[in-house]
This record gives C-alpha cells, sequence and structure tokens, in this order.
C-alpha cells in the first residue's frame, strides 16, 4: 500500500465528513440498543412523526459531538487530552449510527442543517483545544451537560410506545454523563454560569431548529 499524502488524507477527511453529516456513517461498534425489542407498527402516524423529529435532534447532536472531538484534538498540544478526544469520539460514534437507524425506522430525513452545525462546533472544538487541556476537557464537560439536558427532556416528550427511540435515548444518556464526568475527573474546568448560559442558548437554537429541518 502507498502512503498516504497531505491530499489523500484532506479527501479522506472530505468523505467522513459528507458521511457524518447524510447520514452515512460507519456501523455502531456496540449493539444497537433496540435490537432486542420489538418492532413498533402499532405507533400512530403523528407519534412516529414527533419521534423522528426528536431523534433527528438528537442525530444533529451527534454529528455536532464528532465534529467537536475532531476540532478538539486537532489543535490539542497535550496528546494525552487528545487520545481522550479520540476516543470519546469512538464511542459517539455509536450514538449516530443508532441515531441513523431509528431515523430509518421512522422513515425520517437528517438534518439539512448537519453540515452548518457541524462547521460551527469544529470551529468551537478548535478553539478550545488552542486554549490548554484543563478548558479542553472543561468543554467536554460542559458539553456533555447539555447534552444530558435535552436527552432528558426527550425521554419525557418521547411518545408513549416508543420503547425503541427510548431505550437508545437512555443508552446514550448513560454515555453521556459518564463522558462529562471522566472529562473532570481528568482536570477539566467547571465552566462558569455565563459560559454555560451561552452555551444553553447555542444547545436550543440546534434542537428548535432541526426538529423542524
Amino acid at each position: 500500500m502507498r502512503n498516504l499524502n497531505n491530499t489523500d488524507n484532506l479527501l479522506g477527511r472530505i468523505d467522513q465528513v459528507l458521511r457524518i453529516t447524510t447520514g452515512n456513517s460507519p456501523a455502531a461498534h456496540r449493539a444497537n440498543p433496540a435490537d432486542a425489542l420489538a418492532g413498533d407498527e402499532d405507533l400512530a402516524s403523528e407519534d412516529r412523526e414527533d419521534a423522528g423529529r426528536l431523534m433527528r435532534v438528537n442525530h444533529c447532536g451527534e454529528v455536532c459531538a464528532q465534529a467537536l472531538y475532531a476540532g478538539q484534538a486537532s489543535t490539542s498540544r497535550d496528546h494525552r487530552t487528545a487520545e481522550t478526544m479520540r476516543h470519546a469520539a469512538q464511542e459517539e460514534q455509536d450514538h449516530l449510527a443508532w441515531c441513523e437507524d431509528r431515523l430509518k425506522e421512522l422513515d425520517t430525513p437528517v438534518s439539512r442543517l448537519n453540515p452548518l452545525f457541524y462547521g460551527l462546533s469544529y470551529t468551537a472544538g478548535a478553539i478550545a483545544g488552542l486554549m490548554g487541556s484543563r478548558i479542553n476537557l472543561g468543554f467536554v464537560a460542559a458539553t456533555e451537560d447539555q447534552v444530558a439536558k435535552h436527552l432528558e427532556e426527550h425521554l419525557q416528550r418521547l411518545p408513549e410506545g416508543d420503547n425503541r427511540s427510548r431505550a437508545i435515548i437512555e443508552q446514550m444518556y448513560r454515555d453521556e454523563t459518564s463522558h462529562r464526568q471522566s472529562a473532570l475527573d481528568e482536570g477539566g474546568a467547571e465552566f462558569p454560569r455565563p459560559i454555560k448560559t451561552i452555551m444553553t442558548g447555542m444547545s436550543r437554537l440546534m434542537t428548535r431548529t432541526t426538529y423542524w429541518i
């Protein structure tokens, strides 16, 4: 096999981003939490539509997670922190694949805003990476905190009979809270309330727009 040059690496990265943002990402490493559950053919059409929109929001959130971790790893000066980001991104890849599987079951397209939010998230992650490991890891913790909150909200909003989506979101919630604690345990900064408020506003922008688009 020939060695990859910079152009090859760039094209590979572009291909990866296109797959992530268009709903064609690689398969998950872990089994889908919904695999063992019965189908949901009995869901009313309006419930299927609502569940699909909620899972589209979750899918976009995982697109953002991939971008954030990639941006943070690309600018981190600490090798251990960069590896932590890459490992977390691999676990988040499972979430992305599970959400894609569920969207296909619910016949719901991915958000057309995915490329925009990917670009914004990558930029934010790259900036955080330049600020040192403490801020970089703190950004992970603060971001995962936002994700966990909107997953809790979705668990309350899901149609009662949608056990397949619920199983996926519950596992995602467990993983996200674990990532948050790991980032803090490794020395991540606890962000002050004003910064968290700004992050909450950005999170709401993403969740409210991708529910519809």
